[in-house]
């Protein structure tokens, strides 16, 4: 008879373990149980085999901790995706398995061109398996084994991919939890992208403490992940400048007999400068990276967008001819590649040929990008920032607020779509024009392009006198046609809000609504749905800026003076409560949250969803009500 709790073999008479004495089940109870065939989980698949009915094997990518990866095709959509088995071990346990599922349905809304897309967790013939998708290319690990260390051009080029890939995933509160060489694929082109989000955190469940299974990577744990405290995004900072560390000096900053004493010293020794293994290193560089590897996480980089731009600063002082250039990013949402077999012309004169060939088709495809339309039959439209022609600068606020402010009271409309602040602000970023005074018609044709919007309003507001006039523009970007001009007038910036009402309307009629569609759309007035404090929502504004760079802690000062002034600003009380999430600070997050969920009823419909799934997401952790809820959006 096996004791249930230490294993140790008993007496079949034993009515308790000679070793631990835990009560040991009787022959009755035993016998009571009812009996059924023993299924053996697969632990691995053959090549040209059929799984799950559906994917055909192609080959065996690789293994690793949860399991061995598999290139695969589903035939049934008869597109190649990569499998991943896990291993019988950790599929055994029941809470891994639910918490994974549950932290899945949130990793796979991180869509980026520099994370790889997840997509189930499935079960077949007792085995569970992920799907994902399948990216063509050698992870991080086998080119630093292949070439021993990386350029810093090459090394910063990788690395700007992985800061994109990790700041969207930020920005919706996804932490990877276990970055490293080996999660990060590199394709051909050089393009990075970041494997197996939410795996690590699905791993740290209590009660896992099977053999071999280990929550995140000894060589690459920041000092918080050591001492099982709370982690937030400057956990994978402190990840990424080891994995920086490795791609310059071809080796890990702490290695070690065992698994715990390469973490203890991730808690307490200090990394030896880059810069004694590889003198091509710059100053700059060895300190960006061993700034990421500060012990305390106030000290790191605090977010992986501030990292991004310390890179390129750099990469700027690196001279243009040893710079590795990004290949051009596709406009259409599918790209079409062109590509020759140049090992097979050798003659110098076909070579030549097939560059002119080349560059033609540049020549000629490029210019007749088409904008990719977001498919449906309501008009779209995205609301530039305004231009502040008073020449006061104390006003230059309302470039935004006035742009956001359109953008709540439009979006309440069920016959317009409207481009959200949020991705509005992320393409203006990317282009560079977030501090533009103005935009040139160029810019305004790639900001629609990129947002996939047929018409842009574009506005500026002017002062005569003692009154602040607003003029907007509605224009078709596709066919050039001006749709309509509003103006309002105000005596000060307490009358904004009703400005932005009347301009509302306005733009409606532009977008030729009859008088019946306008009378029947939603509307209530945007003081209503936001706060009736113009200076509250100032500070709003000042702090969502700093939020959607991922600068958190500049963030929180604005947020609450906007709560101050207006104690019932819902919109505000949800991003302090992100804010302090994503810092760690969980008490701070539940009180805010909770009053944002209290008072969402101050919200717009759009809001009041965003407000719902994050409650249920991260206080209540009821992830199918939140997925329910954001689908809605």
């Amino acid at each position: 008879m096996k004791c249930p709790k230490c294993h140790f073999e008993n007496p079949e008479d034993n009515r308790y373990c000679n070793k631990c004495a835990t009560p040991l089940p009787s022959s009755e109870d035993i016998s009571a149980i009812p009996t059924k065939p023993l299924k053996t989980p697969i632990k691995e698949l053959t090549r040209g085999s059929t799984f799950a009915g559906r994917y055909e094997v192609i080959e065996e990518l690789g293994e690793g901790g949860m399991g061995k990866v598999y290139r695969v095709e589903n035939k049934k959509i008869k597109e190649e995706v990569a499998l991943k088995l896990i291993n019988p071990e950790i599929a055994g346990d029941k809470k891994t398995i639910e918490r994974f599922s549950n932290e899945l349905k949130f990793a796979r809304k991180i869509a980026h061109r520099n994370v790889c897309q997840m997509y189930d967790l499935n079960k077949e013939e007792g085995a569970h398996y992920i799907t994902m998708e399948y990216v063509d290319g050698k992870d991080l690990k086998s080119m630093i084994k292949m070439t021993g260390q990386l350029s810093s051009e090459k090394t910063i080029f990788i690395a700007k991919q992985v800061c994109e890939g990790l700041a969207e995933a930020h920005r919706l509160g996804v932490v990877h939890r276990d970055l490293k060489p080996k999660n990060i694929m590199v394709d051909e082109e050089g393009n990075a992208r970041i494997m197996d989000f939410g795996i690590a955190r699905s791993l740290k469940t209590k009660g896992i403490t099977a053999p071999g299974v280990m929550i995140g990577t000894p060589e690459y744990m920041s000092p918080e992940q050591v001492e099982g405290k709370e982690i937030d995004q400057r956990s994978d900072i402190y990840s990424l400048g080891v994995v920086l560390y490795e791609m310059m000096t071809g080796r890990v900053p702490f290695e070690g007999d065992s698994t715990l004493s390469i973490a203890l010293k991730h808690k307490t020794e200090i990394p030896s400068d880059p810069r004694q293994f590889n003198a091509q290193i710059s100053e700059d560089l060895s300190r960006v990276i061993l700034r990421c590897m500060e012990k305390d996480k106030k000290n790191r980089y605090q977010s992986a967008e501030e990292l991004f731009f310390e890179l390129t600063r750099i990469e700027k002082e690196i001279p243009t001819k040893e710079r590795v250039i990004p290949r051009r990013k596709p406009i259409t949402s599918k790209e079409i590649t062109v590509m020759f077999g140049m090992r097979k012309l050798f003659i110098p004169a076909l070579v030549a040929v097939a560059l002119a060939i080349i560059a033609v088709i540049i020549f000629w495809l490029i210019p007749q990008k088409k904008t990719v339309l977001i498919p449906s039959d309501r008009p779209s439209l995205a609301i530039m920032y305004f231009e502040n022609n008073t020449g006061d600068e104390s006003l230059d606020h309302w470039r935004k607020a006035l742009s956001e402010l359109l953008i709540t009271d439009l979006s309440q409309s069920k016959y317009i779509q409207i481009l959200s602040g949020d991705r509005l602000f992320t393409i203006l970023r990317k282009m560079n024009l977030l501090e533009a005074k103005n935009y040139s018609s160029e810019d305004l044709k790639a900001v629609a392009d990129q947002a996939a919007v047929e018409n842009i309003l574009r506005g500026n507001y002017t002062k005569a006198g003692d009154k602040l006039r607003i003029n907007t523009m509605l224009r078709n970007v596709i066919t050039g046609e001006l749709l309509g001009s509003e103006m309002v007038e105000c005596e000060g910036e307490e009358e904004i809000f009703t400005m932005v009402d009347k301009l509302t309307r306005g733009i409606k009629e532009d977008f030729k609504l009859s008088v019946e569609e306008i009378a029947s759309d939603f509307d209530k007035e945007v003081g209503k749905i936001t706060t009736s404090s113009p200076e509250a929502y100032k500070y709003y504004s000042e702090g969502r800026r700093f939020y959607l760079s991922a600068d958190f802690t500049q963030s929180i000062p604005f947020m609450e003076k906007a709560i101050a002034i207006d104690p019932e600003f819902a919109m505000a009380y949800r991003t302090l409560g992100l804010a302090h999430h994503i810092l760690g600070n969980i008490s701070e997050q539940r009180k805010y949250l909770q009053k944002a969920f209290e008072l969402r009823n101050r919200a717009s419909k759009r809001e009041q969803l965003i407000i719902q799934g994050t409650f249920y997401q991260y206080l209540e952790e009821n992830y199918d009500k939140a997925i329910e809820v954001y689908d809605e959006l």
